[in-house]
């Protein structure tokens, strides 16, 4: 299934869960209302899941002439890739970690935060680099923003349902029903965002790799930024955790089936040629 297929039928399921969760708490006429959010978050999931992303992230643009030597390496890359130069954006956050956005590579945007810039090498960053624009090229960015969009339109779904349930209507359903929706919605966004981000993230590593024709700078890189991002704290969205290219909440999860990532060890084994016991 192609990224763009994958990323109609979420949008589709997105729209038919607004319509279902609004028949739940409000019969008819609050299928009508979750039509019309459906279509609003829809648009809005395909048109600005970008503009999202990297507001979640508190992102600036880089400023002309400011870190010249970072914008020659993307140059370098998207040029050996046959890509469009991205928008270049810097995160404040003093967690290391980095993403790539945008609906196509014609609107791409690659953001990395203050604190990779101080933890990772020439080699390494480079590297993290050619990883996002692996996901460029690969067409996922789309998809990832939407399924980011999704989990955050889900998450208000359930909030929206929590403090306005309820429903006069004579044919509305149970009301054990509607609080297993407002339960289930959250878990169903994590499992989706899950389902979308972890292949993509293998597929990334390998087109970076194949990029700089060295895994091994992908390899640190990732292992480094994993133990920082234990240990420095991200203040976002966790809806927004899956374009990231180490999940910037890690520490808060404790369990490998919400995971929005695989496991980094078996991607730096991956990376340095060997197969990891660890099963994804």
């Amino acid at each position: 299934m192609t990224n763009m297929l994958k990323t109609t039928v979420l949008l589709a399921a997105l729209g038919g869960l607004f319509v279902m969760v609004g028949r739940v708490f409000g019969g008819q006429t609050g299928m009508t209302i979750g039509l019309l959010m459906a279509l609003a978050f829809t648009g809005g999931a395909y048109w600005f899941s970008d503009k999202m992303a990297i507001r979640a992230a508190g992102a600036r643009p880089l400023e002309e002439g400011e870190l010249p030597w970072l914008r020659q390496i993307v140059a370098e890359l998207t040029t050996k890739a046959g890509l469009p130069m991205p928008k270049l954006y810097i995160a404040p956050s003093a967690q290391p970690n980095a993403f790539a956005t945008g609906r196509n590579p014609q609107h791409a945007a690659v953001a990395v935060t203050e604190g990779i810039l101080q933890v990772l090498d020439h080699d390494e960053l480079r590297a993290v680099l050619a990883h996002e624009l692996g996901h460029v090229k690969n067409r996922d960015i789309l998809i990832t923003s939407v399924a980011a969009a999704i989990g955050s339109a889900i998450t208000y779904l359930a909030q929206f349902g929590m403090f306005f349930g309820g429903s006069d209507d004579d044919d509305a359903p149970n009301p054990v029903f509607a609080i297993l929706t407002m339960l289930l919605a959250p878990l169903a966004a994590m499992i989706v965002q899950m389902a979308v981000s972890r292949s993509r993230e293998f597929g990334a590593d390998q087109t970076g790799k194949d990029l700089i024709a060295d895994g091994e700078p992908l390899a640190r890189a990732l292992l480094k930024i994993e133990a920082y991002a234990k240990n420095i704290p991200m203040n976002i969205d966790p809806s927004q955790a899956t374009a990231y290219i180490i999940n910037p909440v890690s520490g808060l999860s404790v369990q490998k089936l919400f995971s929005t990532h695989p496991p980094t060890a078996e991607r730096v084994a991956r990376l340095r040629g060997r197969r990891s016991s660890i099963e994804v």
